[in-house]
């Protein structure tokens, strides 16, 4: 025992193991609440999270014009990917470099901010769940968005087939597959594969401002779509509406229609089940927190104001 008023000399090794031993006391316990303790918390996927809620209120509060306009420019860039896959196709003859070749599309939609019905599975959503928006205008949304994606691509590739008549049979091919999968379960599970691959591709794209790292999941999910021939409403609409613009496809629109409507029911099942509510369970206390402050003109028989 030091005598009183005698100096304690303390080796490094021994204020090692103290300074060591407060960095453990410090330490989160294990099961420790990450609503409570941000050192536990998933701070990228809140962050991700916060991001396409923010942004999805800009998307639902579009006025028609400009919902219509983003729609319609939607379409017009994934025909950019249709006349990219119909190219290398009638040149190579294969799927998977067809497929690659269509990615172009999606980075067109990345990089030209455009967006796809099938794009608003997952931002804007998130926003409804989070009680920062009403159910209707994700409706007014989807509807307004869908209707300008066909229209747009519609144009887009009746201008393709005029310019390219020699691609006749290859628009022929790719666009009877979908019809001849039929309205079956292989039709709907291409479909619900479809659109969890495109709602991955958009959280993917969420979580980071890089012009690069946006262009991965773009090209990733387009070559998966197109190259595996998943049945995506839109992306299979197009190469549809490719064949009959050439005037001797084997089906017509009604069966355009049934296929492309249950593509689109499976696509909502794998983007919303599959992808939105699992990524947002993730953080469910950051979703909480969302919805006690809900939005003004949200909460029924919220007289603050109701939304247009």
């Amino acid at each position: 025992m030091p005598r009183a008023g005698e100096a304690v000399l303390v080796t490094q090794t021994e204020q090692d193991t103290r300074d060591s031993q407060g960095a453990e006391d410090d330490r989160p316990g294990v099961g420790a609440d990450p609503a409570e303790d941000k050192s536990v918390a998933e701070t990228e996927v809140e962050e991700t999270l916060a991001e396409a809620i923010d942004q999805g209120r800009r998307r639902l509060s579009r006025r028609f014009p400009a919902l219509l306009a983003t729609g319609a420019v939607g379409g017009i860039d994934v025909g950019t990917g249709v006349l990219g896959l119909l190219f290398v196709e009638h040149a190579t003859g294969s799927k998977p470099l067809g497929g690659l070749a269509f990615s172009i599309g999606f980075i067109a939609l990345a990089y030209a901010r455009s967006e796809l019905f099938t794009e608003d599975f997952l931002v804007p959503v998130t926003t409804v769940i989070a009680r920062q928006a009403r159910f209707r205008m994700l409706m007014r949304l989807w509807a307004g968005t869908l209707v300008a994606n066909l229209a747009g691509g519609w144009i887009f590739t009746w201008l393709i087939m005029r310019g390219y008549p020699e691609w006749k049979d290859t628009a022929i091919e790719a666009g009877h597959h979908y019809v001849q999968l039929g309205l079956g379960i292989k039709a709907f599970a291409l479909a619900i594969l479809g659109g969890a691959v495109i709602t991955l591709m958009t959280w993917m794209q969420q979580s980071t401002e890089s012009l690069p790292g946006r262009a991965i999941p773009a090209v990733t999910a387009g070559f998966l779509l197109a190259g595996a021939q998943l049945n995506h409403a839109i992306v299979n609409s197009l190469l549809m509406f490719s064949a009959l613009q050439t005037g001797h496809a084997p089906f017509g629109y009604l069966q355009w229609a049934q296929t492309a409507g249950w593509a689109a029911l499976g696509n909502i099942v794998g983007g919303v089940g599959l992808v939105t509510f699992l990524r947002a369970l993730q953080v469910p206390h950051r979703l909480h927190e969302e919805q006690k402050k809900p939005a003004v003109g949200v909460p029924v028989r919220d007289k603050r104001r109701v939304d247009a």
